[in-house]
This record gives C-alpha cells, structure tokens and sequence, in this order.
C-alpha cells in the first residue's frame, strides 16, 4: 500500500492503486443512485425553517438552488429525530407526519434539480438548549456542564427507534437516503465519548457498549427501508471527549461493514494533524486508508478552491463535503466545472451576496455571527 504523506496520495483497495481526480466523474455506490459527480452539499445549520419544525420557503429555496447548481449529492439540515432533540432554533424536524408534506416538497424539487437527496437525522442530546426544549437536555449520562440528565434504558430502546421511525419518515418523503449525525458532541457522538457516556449497562463501558446504539440504528434503518436506500453517517475524529484512536477504529468498523454506502468525516481542516498525534500526519491519511470495499469516504474541512477538492481525491477520499464554498457559490460544482481553478469569493462577503445566494434573512444574520464572514454594513450617517 502506498504511505501517508506520499504526493499523490494513492487509494489501495484489495491491492489495485489508483489516482482519482476527476471531480465529475459520477460515483456509484452500493445501494440507491449515483451520484452525477463527486461533490456533496455539507448538512448546515441555519435556524431558517418554522418552529415547529415544518419546511419553510427559505429553506426550500436555499437547499434547492444548490441542487440546480450542479451538487451530486444535497443533503438538509441537521432534522431533530424528537422535539426534545432540538438542537437550535428554526430547526428542520423529521419528528412526526405533520413535516412530511414540506419534506415530500423538498426531495422532489432536489431530485427534479438534478441532485441525490438525503436527510441528515439528528438529536441534539445534551447540546439540545433547555430554554428551547421546556426541560433539562437528555444524554448518555449526566451532565453538569449541560445540566443534562441521563436517559433510561427504555428511552435509549426509544431514541434508537425514534432514529429509524425517522428514517422510514425520509423513504416515505421520496428522499434517496439518510445520514446519521454521530458527530460534534451531539447524542450519538456522546455514546461514542467515554467522558460523557459513563454507563454501566450495555450502552456504556468499552467502545462496543458506547458503540452499540449507533450500530443498532443502522440495522434497524437498512432493516425497515428499502433495499435501494441509501444510508451514510457522519463521524468527528476529536473533542467533545472523543478519543482519537477510538474514533478511528469506529471508522474502520463502519467502512468494513458494507452496512454503510458512505462515511462523511467531519475533520474541521481536512488536512491539519490529529490534536492527539500532531506528528502523525493529516487527518485525511488517517482515514483514507482504512479498508472499505465498495463503502465510499467523504471529508469536509475548509475546502474552498477546485485544487483542495481535488487534492482530496488525490489523497484517497471518495469524494469532497462543502459547507462554506456551497454557502457562498450555490453553483460551486458549475464554477469548477468552467474554470479548473475556481476559489471561492474572499472573505468577507456582503449580505447582498448571500441573499442573491438565496439565505433567507435568518441565514444570513447567523452567518453574519460567524466572525469575518459578513461585511460590516455601513450605517446611514456613514453612507
């Protein structure tokens, strides 16, 4: 196999090496349809769906503008599996029939954009803000930091199939698929965490106990939809108590099992070093390697120009995850497409920009919270 840190990075799969580059190449997976090329739309927060978790038009208009600008794959928002699961304001919910109408909307238009579909499902856990959800946030275990208490084993037994209630909620909709969100600190992440899930029974303990609930709702979703859906799962290598080496070996399980069509890893910075093993190499040659048989990877992490997506592939990912690109280009791919050196517009953009973007208003004031994101705007007296 070749080693991490040689340039290009090669993918080595059953002893056959091959360089990937083209970005527009489609990529099949095991189940469900192909992708028509290699870019994924990044599930973001954005507080611009109603309250009550139901489709608004501002989101309806920002997801599908990005299936009309050219990405394979469009996935939503993080949607919370129960309405104590909120993680945010504004939140996308998959809860119960009452969204399937806005949802039924949503996947026709993406498809009809040309784009996959999939639905990002979600519980915030102890991350879940208690003036928000009207109670103390729920986790594996307590929480002082969060003033979170811990589930009982009949509401792990409940949230497992809450997660594949809403799945079957997504076929039905007409999406192509689901990701599950076991990363950045929320519920399924902080099984995985062996500082926030101090359980004794058989969802704590060793990794396979901290483990366990994530694999049950993979095979309750692959058992209850049908063959042809896709299912993906979204990972962090680190923080919020995740241990580095275990967060791999996860990872590798996943890859391994063939239970997955993809793993979307979350990296922050595709290629910076692991906070663990900073001498150890990117985080991308941690992953890429692993054993996957036909399981694609993706990775996210500040890619915001054609040669850092491509430089993914070239490194062995299957394919690259936009979040910020995608927020300031909805036609990113298409841009790519005509001009193999594409950046990203610089940083800071106006508001104007973002809502020709198609941010609704609430979008935009949150991306304007993001530091350097938004420019200043000037004031009347100023102006």
């Amino acid at each position: 196999m070749v080693k991490p840190g040689t340039a290009p990075y090669l993918t080595a799969q059953a002893g056959l090496e091959l360089t990937m580059t083209d970005l527009f190449a489609p990529m099949t997976l095991i189940r469900g349809p192909a992708w028509k090329n290699r870019f994924m739309l990044a599930p973001l927060t954005n507080s611009q769906s109603h309250a009550d978790g139901r489709l608004s038009d501002d989101e309806f208009n920002w997801l599908t503008y990005r299936a009309v600008g050219g990405f394979g794959l469009v996935m939503t928002c993080a949607a919370h599996v129960q309405a104590v699961g909120q993680g945010f304001p504004g939140q996308l919910g998959i809860f119960c029939d009452d969204h399937l109408p806005g949802l039924t909307r949503l996947a026709a238009a993406i498809r009809a954009g040309g784009a996959v579909s999939s639905v990002q499902l979600h519980h915030a856990g102890i991350r879940a803000p208690a003036e928000l959800i009207g109670e103390a946030p729920r986790g594996p275990s307590e929480n002082a930091e969060f003033a979170a208490r811990a589930l009982t084993l009949a509401e792990v037994e409940q949230l497992r199939d809450d997660f594949v209630a809403a799945a079957v909620r997504a076929e039905r909709a007409g999406f192509d698929g689901v990701e599950l969100h076991g990363a950045h600190g929320y519920i399924l992440c902080a099984f995985l965490s062996p500082e926030t899930n101090v359980r004794t029974d058989r969802y704590g303990g060793s990794l396979a106990g901290r483990a366990r609930l994530l694999f049950e709702i993979i095979a309750g979703v692959r058992a209850r939809t049908r063959p042809d859906f896709q299912v993906g799962l979204r990972l962090s290598p680190e923080r919020f108590g995740l241990k580095f080496s275990e967060q791999v070996e996860i990872a590798r399980q996943v890859l391994a099992s063939g239970d997955l069509d993809y793993l979307d890893m979350s990296l922050w910075d595709v290629f910076k070093a692991p906070m663990e093993a900073p001498e150890s190499g990117p985080l991308i040659h941690h992953f890429a390697p692993l054993p996957r048989g036909e399981t694609r990877l993706g990775v996210a992490g500040k890619l915001m120009s054609a040669d850092l997506c491509r430089k993914v592939l070239e490194h062995g990912a299957d394919f690259p995850i936009l979040g910020r690109a995608a927020i300031l280009h909805h036609d990113f791919p298409l841009k790519v497409g005509a001009d193999p050196k594409f950046e990203a517009i610089a940083l800071p953009v106006s508001r104007a920009h973002l809502r020709a973007e198609r941010l609704g208003p609430v979008f935009v004031d949150y991306m304007a919270s993001w530091k350097g994101f938004v420019a200043d705007e000037p004031t009347e007296a100023a102006a």
